[in-house]
């Protein structure tokens, strides 16, 4: 379980390298839009030397507002089913992928730790990849209150599972 914590950064390095190989060797690029991860993704994307190249761009979503204004979701998506939600995952990647050159587009958006509601389940996170002309993948992970650093890294490492499902499908 600790092995995509800070301490073995590395780890992760390795997995978006592996990603970035895999994006190049398909003629993909890549976007990403992220809530709860606050950029985290986009800048383990773009730290790669030689690699980042196949990165095209990185949005970071974090409230309701920019959602709706820089990935074109509509605010009654948002409303109906919670900014934590597989729909507006979805939405976010379509949103990323419509409002980029990219053909590849990664989205995550979840409670990396306290939420505003009691409700709110901490470590509750959606994570979206969605390629040109495909439908989205969706996963929702449950990794517990283990502190926002333990889910933003957990939430990346499931994010680098997805773009590498949706390169390979």
């Amino acid at each position: 379980m600790g092995e995509d914590l800070p301490d073995n950064a590395h780890r992760l390095t390795d997995r978006a390298a592996a990603v970035l190989e895999l994006a190049k060797a398909a003629d993909l690029t890549l976007v990403t839009a992220e809530s709860c991860t606050g950029g985290l993704l986009a800048s383990l994307l773009t730290d790669i030397e030689g690699l980042s190249g196949s990165f095209e761009r990185g949005l970071v979503t974090y409230s309701n507002e920019a959602k709706c204004e820089l990935l074109g979701i509509d605010l009654a998506l948002i409303e109906t089913h919670g900014a934590v939600s597989a729909e507006v995952a979805a939405a976010m990647a379509r949103g990323a992928l419509g409002h980029s050159h990219a053909h590849l587009a990664c989205a995550i958006t979840g409670f990396a730790g306290r939420g505003q509601d009691k409700s709110d389940e901490p470590g509750n996170v959606f994570v979206a990849a969605l390629r040109e002309c495909r439908e989205p993948i969706v996963r929702e992970f449950h990794f517990g209150a283990a502190g926002r650093e333990h889910v933003r890294h957990q939430a990346v490492a499931k994010a680098l599972d997805l773009l590498e499902q949706a390169i390979r499908d």
